[in-house]
This record gives C-alpha cells, sequence and structure tokens, in this order.
C-alpha cells in the first residue's frame, strides 16, 4: 500500500494571551509529528497575531528542517515565505491560488481547503499542489457532511491531483477514506495526540 499522507493541523487554541505558557505544547506536538513522519503539519492559529505566528513558525521549522514533514501555515503566505516554511493552506477567502503560484518561489507548496467539485477543480487548474476535500464525516460546527460517495467522485475527477479527506476523521474512518481514493486524511482533533501519531507512524513506515 502507498503511504497516505497524512496531515496534522493545529488545534488553533492559541492567543497572545497564553502564548508564552501552552507554545511549548505545540512545539512538542510538531516534534511528535516529525519523530513519526507525518507527511504535512498546518499551522493553523487564527487568533494569534501575525507577529506571533511568524515567531511560532519559525521555532517550528527549526524542528521540522531535517525532517520529512512539510510545515505549512494556514492563509499567511508571506508569514510562511518570511519564516521558511515549506508552504501555505489557503482557505476559499483566502488569497488566489494562481496569484501565490505566480509570485512565490517554485517549490513552495500551495494546498487549498475546498468543499466542491467546482472549487475543487478551480484550486487544480490554479496551480495547486494539493486540495482538503471537506468536510467528509459530522464534524463540530461544520456544514453537512459530503460523505464517501462524492469524495470518490472527487478523487475520480482531480487524478493525479492529491485530494485529502477532512472533517470528523478519526481512527474508525480514516481507512474507509483512502479506500475511496483520498490520497491521505486530516485532522484536528484525531491528530493533535502523540499517541496517535505514533499509532500511525508504526502502521505507515
Amino acid at each position: 500500500m502507498i503511504k497516505p499522507i497524512i496531515y496534522l493541523i493545529t488545534e488553533g487554541k492559541l492567543t497572545a494571551e497564553n502564548f508564552d505558557e501552552n507554545k511549548q505544547r505545540t512545539l512538542d506536538l510538531i516534534k511528535a509529528a516529525t519523530e513519526n513522519n507525518i507527511s504535512i503539519l498546518q499551522i493553523r492559529e487564527k487568533e494569534l497575531p501575525a507577529k506571533l505566528v511568524f515567531e511560532l513558525t519559525s521555532e517550528a521549522v527549526k524542528i521540522t528542517r531535517n525532517s520529512q514533514t512539510k510545515l505549512l501555515v494556514n492563509d499567511r503566505a508571506d508569514i510562511a515565505l518570511a519564516a521558511k516554511a515549506d508552504g501555505v493552506h489557503l482557505t476559499e477567502n483566502s488569497i488566489s491560488t494562481k496569484i501565490i503560484r505566480r509570485n512565490f518561489p517554485s517549490n513552495f507548496m500551495i494546498g487549498v481547503s475546498t468543499h466542491s467539485i467546482e472549487s475543487a477543480k478551480n484550486a487544480k487548474n490554479q496551480g495547486a499542489d494539493f486540495i482538503t476535500f471537506s468536510p467528509i464525516f459530522a464534524s463540530p460546527g461544520k456544514d453537512d457532511p459530503k460523505g464517501l460517495e462524492k469524495l470518490n467522485e472527487v478523487c475520480e475527477i482531480l487524478k493525479p491531483l492529491p485530494v485529502i479527506a477532512l472533517g470528523g476523521i478519526d481512527e474508525t474512518n480514516y481507512k474507509a477514506v483512502l479506500e475511496n481514493g483520498a490520497s491521505g486524511f486530516a485532522a484536528i482533533r484525531f491528530l493533535n495526540d502523540s499517541e496517535n501519531l505514533k499509532m500511525l507512524g508504526k502502521k505507515f513506515q
């Protein structure tokens, strides 16, 4: 079996007020991800001011630099580039993939969040390296789940572009998304747990 892309997204609980106290917990998780060869790690801390996102990313880069783990920053391609991260993960409200592709280094990785076949096709046409498609399963605060059938359809249409399944994914269902064509899976709750990272690291050595 080809090793799936395992995509860890940080919890988003850091704020300017708790940053000094909780930053190390995030860095420890990043270290666990690199030790277990997790494919991609996205710093997604929307409550942090840009200065602290840059500080966190700069420290994270020191951990991921000589590992197999690629480090992305949510939405802020400028911070990702300045902190020497591997790339950016764009939301549907971010600057367009096409503009990033045109103005950033050729090896700058671009992932894009998509929630429909149309937006998935658009991301591919504009030069994304991969997309996340969500939500696959029921997930707190998200729209109605797309389900495995829709995931399979998107994967077929976008081949060979990697499609990473996101939304409600845990130890009970990650195999199902891989069986339905996904190149990998992303998660916040399931993957913000060093024991789960260890389990997956062993499983997909």
